[in-house]
């Protein structure tokens, strides 16, 4: 058998390995944007409820306007993160900045939870009890699509770090995505949000 021979087999096993790990990378990359998908339409559905919530609350908490305009100012930049993350999710930088915003969001509506503690008639509220009991739905609906997009995630970059991929990987510009984890403790617990 000539030498060309050899030569030409082992391009053309290259050629496959190398068409191989692109379609694999493109169908790992393709789960994640599907799985972050899960995770954004809870997360619309919660920057939904929040002005809801706040108007619900405004006319119980007249004296704490600063109070709710924190949290629309955080479910505002929320939320406007979220959009980023959406254009593409193996986007490292806008998960992080995702992350950070929903974070600071999780933080404001636990102020604003702890001021309407002091409120019995706000708690009283149907309306206000409707929607405490919708957002809290919605925090559950958004730990487990976090967790399958952490788990497509995972698949991902393990596939996109293993030789042959690595090369395919890093020469086509399938760069590491990066995981939806919560930055504090207290965002790992979901927030009691129930009045009554």
């Amino acid at each position: 058998m000539p030498i060309s021979m050899i030569v030409l087999g082992l391009c053309v096993l290259l050629l496959i390995a190398v068409i191989s790990a692109y379609n694999r990378l493109v169908l790992l990359r393709n789960r994640v944007k599907n799985a972050f998908s899960q995770i954004d339409v809870q997360l619309k559905r919660r920057h939904d409820l929040i002005p809801n919530l706040v108007e619900t609350a405004k006319a119980y908490l007249a004296h704490e306007r600063q109070t709710l305009e924190a949290v629309i100012a955080a479910r505002n930049t929320a939320s406007a993160a979220s959009q980023r993350a959406a254009e593409d999710p193996t986007n490292a930088p806008a998960m992080r900045q995702l992350v950070g915003a929903e974070t600071a969001l999780g933080g404001a509506l636990g102020r604003f939870y702890a001021v309407a503690e002091s409120y019995p008639e706000l708690k009283a509220d149907t309306n206000m009890q409707q929607l405490s009991e919708e957002l809290t739905s919605t925090e559950n609906r958004i730990t487990f699509a976090r967790q399958g997009y952490n788990d497509a995630v995972t698949d991902y970059n393990t596939t996109r770090d293993r030789f042959p991929a690595v090369l395919v990987a890093n020469n086509f510009g399938f760069h590491s995505a990066e995981l939806y984890e919560l930055q504090d403790a207290a965002e790992r617990e979901v927030p009691r949000v129930a009045f009554g």
